[in-house]
């Protein structure tokens, strides 16, 4: 039979560290302390070995491909002027005990956070490359020397097989430091969450984690987030950025949400955010500020589709088109004159039902169900529940078409627990 000639071997973490380290003279070099990986690949690759020299108190750093064999000890090359040097990492490069071991990582495809006991590594000729990282119960015992003695306990007292809980690198999101963090694999890795679970994770992290985590974030990623983060905790985080930092994330969330952010911040610190933004984003917010959050007026957002009577089925899909990711509506559009009354409303599906010229003005429902901007949440929260509306428009004394308050907004006043 051919030998395979790229043999492939998978090793614990645990079962490399605390190795001696023999070179090919037999000579004692020390003991494994740590093992260095790049992680700028899918599955970073190790780089070297730290280890301790005999009688030395500076650890000192081995390249991976001095290593020739693993078994029982570290068997390597005899070492080379240059090879033995100061432990020190590279732009790029991490420590696997150090920076993940017993800390906490993101499984992004679980969407939760888990403890590391161990590391899974697989050799392939003579390098070696992080796969997993163990997360269950064996990879604790093995750490401490009891895996044998769990598995037969589990065997014989619950009929149970113990096995790996191994979850792939590529889904992992360390937690360990601000500068693993901002590594823009792990950025693209966090940004894939959905933002409700993303949130979830910021929640269950401690004070100091929380902000390391939020801040590594992209703008529209940290802005989603934001959105469906317990408020205070939303003040919290706001409150440990810059200003300008801060507006560019508000800017992106929803005109309501930003007015409940910044009314429950610090007068100083959210006039400073204000002054930051860009003009007609925080003339939109301010308007919304000036309403009790209670009322109708604080419950609404300004960023909804509306049109003049003479628009054509066309124009609106393709504003709809154009503008939908910046708009909180999009399944009902609004038609008002040139002062701003109040005319009628359409459905997104009258709009692809319809002729594509024919226009608003035929097309829209004039009667129009609509509350006050000074209308109660117990008042609206009736509408809602007898019109079954995705949304309803706010209006002044007047009827200029003022906001339009969408059901999440509701919710996350008359049942806080479940809006967010």
């Amino acid at each position: 039979m051919t030998p395979n000639p790229n043999p492939q071997v998978f090793l614990f973490l645990s079962q490399i560290l605390g190795k001696k380290i023999l070179d090919a003279n037999g000579r004692k070099c020390g003991r494994v302390l740590d093992l260095v990986i790049s992680v700028a690949e899918l599955y970073p690759l190790v780089m070297g070995v730290l280890y301790r020299p005999p009688g030395g108190n500076t650890p000192q750093r081995l390249p991976w491909n001095r290593v020739r064999e693993i078994r029982d000890i570290l068997s390597i090359d005899v070492l080379q002027e240059g090879d033995d040097a100061e432990g020190t990492l590279k732009e790029g490069e991490l420590l696997l005990k150090e920076s993940l071991l017993d800390k906490q990582i993101v499984d992004t495809h679980g969407a939760k956070i888990l403890r590391v006991n161990d590391l899974h590594l697989l050799r392939v000729n003579s390098s070696l490359r992080l796969v997993h990282v163990d997360v269950g119960l064996r990879g604790l015992m093995r750490r401490v020397g009891l895996e044998r003695a769990t598995e037969k306990f589990f065997q014989w007292f619950f009929d149970y097989q113990l096995t790996d809980n191994l979850i792939p690198w590529r889904v992992v999101q360390p937690l360990s430091s601000p500068d693993l963090l901002r590594l823009k694999i792990s950025q693209d890795r966090m940004a894939q969450l959905h933002p409700a679970d993303l949130a979830d994770i910021i929640e269950e992290l401690d004070i100091n984690k929380r902000t390391e985590v939020f801040q590594a974030l992209d703008v529209e990623t940290a802005a989603e987030a934001l959105e469906e983060t317990d408020p205070k905790i939303q003040v919290h985080l706001i409150e440990n950025l810059h200003p300008a930092k801060a507006s560019d994330i508000i800017e992106e969330m929803s005109p309501s949400e930003a007015a409940d952010l910044l009314g429950d911040l610090p007068k100083e610190k959210a006039d400073g955010i204000l002054k930051e933004m860009e003009q007609e984003i925080a003339d939109d917010v301010k308007e919304l500020l000036v309403h009790p959050e209670e009322e109708a007026g604080g419950l609404m957002t300004t960023s909804f589709p509306v049109f003049p009577p003479p628009t054509t089925v066309k124009e609106a899909l393709n504003f709809l088109r154009q503008e939908a990711e910046n708009l909180d509506i999009i399944y009902y559009l609004y038609v008002a004159d040139d002062q701003g009354h109040l005319l009628g409303v359409a459905s997104l599906r009258d709009l692809l039902m319809a002729n594509p010229e024919a226009l608003l003005a035929d097309l829209m429902e004039s009667r129009i169900v609509s509350v006050g901007v000074d209308e109660e949440k117990e008042e609206i929260a009736d509408i809602f529940a007898k019109y079954a509306f995705k949304a309803i428009p706010v209006v002044d004394g007047q009827r200029h078409l003022k906001g339009v308050i969408t059901f999440r907004n509701l919710l996350e006043v008359v049942a806080p627990q479940l809006g967010k």
